[in-house]
């Protein structure tokens, strides 16, 4: 039976002060039972990860580390680019991979992605692939197309296996930082498409992978969404930069 996952993604936000004053706060709203439903994950910005990890470590929290990205090789004259070997060592346990703003501001292809996922594999972390469309696109009749065409190229030649450990999330761009969310059925619809794409090219692995929703998450949106049966969770952007917003989200059954 998959796990719910509720990942917060702080993109270019908070100092490693402010994020070790968030992942605390996050934890003293968050009790065993909520950790024991859903997988809770935070992203913060590379510059506080080792701050975060010596907090989830020291206090023994039950929140799983992420990053927001990584290069493709373990090491090289990449200037300014973070390995996923570093990210391991520092206990990371997710990484994302393809985000919309990292394909629309710098440039990233299936094949740049499929590169990432193979590498956050190989390093034993768990990537979360992010695939979607434009308003454009969407418009104009092809949303599916060009979802199950980046989750083709983005997952080339992995195995089942890998398949079936990983976390793809469907993020509509048009959705991202705009305060407009897909409807229920538009969202449940293309986490459907995701998890059949799967199962067409990678058999039972369709059934392990978990489906997350993207695109302005809030505490408001978050119940109808979770309530679709191929939607396993939720990458929040801005509002998991507030610890009790976050926390809502976690919590949306109560």
């Amino acid at each position: 039976m998959r796990k719910n996952l509720i990942a917060g993604n702080w993109k270019m936000n908070a100092t490693h002060l402010e994020a070790i004053q968030m992942v605390q706060k996050l934890s003293y709203r968050l009790d065993v039972a909520d950790h024991d439903r859903v997988e809770v994950v935070v992203c913060p910005p590379f510059t506080a990860l080792r701050s975060v990890q010596t907090v989830i470590e020291a206090d023994g929290l039950l929140i799983r580390l992420g990053a927001q990205n990584c290069h493709h090789e373990e090491s090289g004259a990449y200037t300014g680019e973070v390995s996923p070997t570093m990210l391991a060592k520092l206990s990371v346990r997710f990484v994302i991979a393809g985000h919309s703003e990292r394909r629309q501001l710098f440039g990233e292809t299936d094949e740049t992605v499929n590169r990432k996922t193979r590498a956050i594999l190989a390093a034993e972390m768990t990537p979360i692939v992010c695939v979607g469309e434009t308003l454009e696109q969407r418009e104009a009749g092809e949303a599916e197309t060009v979802v199950s065409g980046q989750l083709a190229g983005s997952l080339a030649g992995l195995d089942a296996a890998a398949i079936a450990g990983a976390v793809i999330a469907y993020e509509p761009i048009w959705a991202i930082g705009t305060g407009r969310t897909a409807s229920a059925d538009d969202a449940g619809t293309m986490a459907s498409l995701v998890r059949s794409t799967v199962a067409d090219g990678w058999g039972d692995a369709a059934d392990q992978v978990r489906v997350l929703y993207g695109g302005s998450v809030n505490p408001g949106n978050i119940a109808w969404l979770m309530a679709k049966d191929d939607i396993d969770g939720g990458l929040v952007g801005g509002a998991s930069l507030d610890p009790d917003q976050f926390a809502s989200i976690v919590r949306y059954w109560i």
